[in-house]
């Protein structure tokens, strides 16, 4: 019969030495690694609009920076244009740049916020980064930026 290398276990402590094995070395990027200059926005026709820009994907990843282990989270991002829109391809470029970065899922949001505020200076910005379950505790962070209040008046 072939061997396909699975371990069998016969004891608790073969267990506990199998298990002290899983680790290995993952590299983790540090948050230099994120490409907020591939960021590019494109000038909006409509200032002063009552316009809201609703993006959202369930495919952000970024890395726990002490364990390695993938945070994974849906991202929600709502503006109001002011002179410049963001252009999709690019934002998807620079969220795909957090995936082997360690960031701690409370600091995400923050720096997402300020990347996208410097790219496309809008009137105002929330972003919502609703994470996956983990170790038992959901977590959602957001972060705002500007009047909200302002596209009502």
């Amino acid at each position: 019969m072939e061997d396909f290398g699975v371990n069998e276990i016969h004891s608790l402590d073969e267990l506990k030495d199998q298990y002290e094995r899983l680790e290995w070395d993952v590299l983790v990027e540090t948050e230099e690694s994120i490409r907020s200059e591939w960021l590019i926005s494109f000038p909006y026709d409509y200032f002063g609009s009552n316009s809201v820009v609703a993006i959202d994907t369930d495919e952000f990843t970024a890395v726990c920076p002490w364990t390695a282990l993938p945070d994974f989270g849906s991202l929600k991002i709502e503006y109001n244009p002011s002179r410049h829109c963001l252009e999709l391809k690019s934002l998807k470029y620079y969220l795909l740049s957090f995936r082997d970065v360690g960031i701690v899922q409370e600091h995400v949001a923050n720096r997402i916020l300020k990347d996208l505020v410097a790219a496309c200076n809008p009137v105002w910005m929330t972003i919502s980064l609703d994470y996956k379950t983990r170790g038992g505790i959901h977590t959602v962070v957001q972060s705002k930026y500007g009047n909200h209040e302002a596209i009502f008046d």
